[in-house]
């Protein structure tokens, strides 16, 4: 995959008879879909297709996603399970936003200037992530919260976060 692509998001499945597909994104927004025009999906059989995006839209935890080529629930069937990439270049963030790309590697420093690791991995769980912060054989899960994550400062390639009282003595096994 070229460097400028990125993982976007997943085809959970269609949406009513018209071929619409509900996709379930690591972006707030559509916005992204929408200025990408065209958009690479990596089909559950290998297959890869490129199709251009009509229409995006929220609904409830997802959007609604219209692409050209798509017009009935047969056609859009064959998608449920497709990874969906993207051009770097078409990402439109929202205010206080990042993108996963951009938080792994980070060094991550308490309050007190500690060093406490380097973002491993991040796991989708619900409203927030958890970043997971490595240091050599030392793993500690933080959640993405306003609470614990301070700044976030991606010119130094550093996180700032509080370390709430038992946070750290949670991550002990």
């Amino acid at each position: 995959m070229p460097d400028n692509i990125l993982f976007f998001g997943k085809v959970l499945r269609p949406h009513g008879l018209e071929g619409l597909l509900r996709v379930q994104s690591f972006s707030q927004s559509a916005a992204s879909l929408l200025n990408a025009g065209k958009v690479f999906f990596k089909l559950a059989t290998g297959e890869n297709r490129h199709l251009s995006v009509i229409s995006a839209r929220p609904h409830k935890n997802v959007f609604l996603v219209e692409l050209t080529g798509l017009t009935d629930k047969t056609r859009a069937e064959s998608f449920r399970g497709a990874e969906i990439y993207i051009s770097k270049d078409a990402l439109v963030r929202e205010e206080g936003e990042y993108f996963w790309f951009e938080l792994l590697g980070l060094d991550v420093f308490a309050n007190d200037d500690v060093f406490l690791g380097v973002v491993s991995e991040i796991i989708p769980a619900g409203n927030n992530e958890i970043y997971v912060v490595k240091n050599g054989d030392r793993e500690i899960f933080l959640p993405a919260a306003q609470e614990v994550v301070n700044h976030i400062d991606l010119e130094n390639g550093k996180m700032i976060v509080s370390v709430l009282e038992g946070l750290l003595d949670l991550n002990e096994v």
